[in-house]
């Protein structure tokens, strides 16, 4: 009876220590809209049915309806752009992959058959990772900490994919503006082209004054056709981190011109300590070296070797007596390290934690 106490016991300890939380997308999008709300504006989000990929491709008309401006273009791409939606999914798979490694293996059962005469023996082996087992507590404080490295590198890869997306914003409006004044001054240098042929062809300018023009109207064409290339090339480029189609981007719309620059300039102090408490190179750089620090110590014993441990119950039928006798016991399975020393992944996990601490300390550095 006390032994099935403590088998039980055991079995609930093994269960707890290996149950593990599923990771949940969309509170991971929940935190990353909150790290970078001056960002994302809470639209950060992973069309996963019919119906919200339907509500996006509803969102992306509206907002093409009308001259798209900046905040109107980062939430146009984190509603429309694949790119967008690839990289949120790819964090959910990173998330998950490194809940993963903090779960203990599933164990194995061996069922044997063996006839010898008159004798059937059956046999039934139950195995599982000792060395899983004793080092599951480590990994999963490991994987909790890729998972929240995981996090914080999706609210950095959000904030590069909308500073993209604002900057070719800027860059696409500022060449409209660009080539309205090349086109302003083309038509002036054509004027004053014009006008100098008819004041030489009436004695008024000399052939040198009128030459002066013509080379300032020559220039005034290529620096239009320029400016049309640049306008051009802008657009495109933000087409694409937007993420339209050919049809979308024939209904793209842009402002006239750029917005004002505000009346005053934020306070520098303000503007240096938030930095300094949310820079997400900075947390990632933390959450990597702590991640590195203890994988480390835990890859020194799996590099080494690895034991499985089970409990066997076998039962022998003979046939010819019709008796039947049963035999209980344990086995141990151990690999040994006789040609690989674990060297190699030992030297790989060293420059891991070395490269990790040296990042640290850069952006260290670089917050001052």
């Amino acid at each position: 009876m006390h032994r099935n106490f403590r088998v039980a016991g055991v079995g609930a300890a093994v269960l707890l220590l290996a149950g593990c939380a599923s990771v949940n997308i969309d509170q991971a999008l929940q935190e990353a809209n909150q790290s970078t709300q001056d960002f994302t504006q809470g639209k950060l989000e992973l069309s996963r049915t019919e119906r919200q990929r339907q509500l996006r491709g509803q969102l992306s008309e509206q907002l093409l309806a009308k001259p798209l401006t900046m905040d109107d273009a980062v939430q146009l791409a984190l509603a429309n752009s694949p790119s967008m939606q690839a990289l949120v999914a790819q964090s959910w798979a990173d998330m998950a992959a490194a809940n993963q490694t903090g779960r203990i293996g599933n164990p194995i059962f061996t069922f044997e058959r063996i006839r010898a005469g008159d004798e059937l023996e059956l046999g039934r082996l139950l195995s599982i990772g000792l060395l899983d087992l004793l080092t599951l507590p480590q990994r999963q404080v490991i994987s909790r900490n890729q998972v929240a490295q995981a996090k914080v590198q999706l609210s950095g890869t959000v904030v590069e994919q909308v500073s993209q997306v604002r900057q070719a914003w800027v860059r696409a409006v500022a060449a409209q503006q660009l080539l309205q004044y090349a086109d302003q001054v083309n038509r002036s240098a054509q004027a004053s082209a014009e006008l100098a042929r008819r004041m030489q062809a009436v004695g008024n300018f000399t052939k040198l004054q009128r030459v002066r023009q013509q080379a300032f109207y020559a220039d005034s064409v290529a620096q239009l056709a320029s400016a049309q290339h640049a306008v051009t090339a802008a657009r495109e480029e933000l087409v694409r981190l937007l993420g339209l189609t050919d049809a979308q981007a024939t209904q793209l719309m842009l402002p006239d011109r750029l917005p004002d620059l505000p009346k005053e300039p934020k306070a520098a102090a303000g503007v240096s300590a938030s930095a300094l408490q949310q820079r997400i190179d900075v947390q990632l750089a933390r959450l990597q070296l702590d991640v590195a620090g203890k994988s480390q110590n835990l890859s020194l014993l799996n590099s080494l070797f690895d034991v499985e441990a089970g409990v066997r119950r076998d039962t022998v039928f003979d046939n010819h007596s019709g008796e039947k006798s049963h035999r209980r016991g344990y086995e141990l399975e151990i690999r040994l390290p006789i040609f690989d020393w674990g060297g190699a992944q030992r030297a790989s996990m060293n420059a891991q934690s070395l490269a990790a601490e040296f990042d640290q300390s850069d952006q260290a550095v670089r917050m001052f």
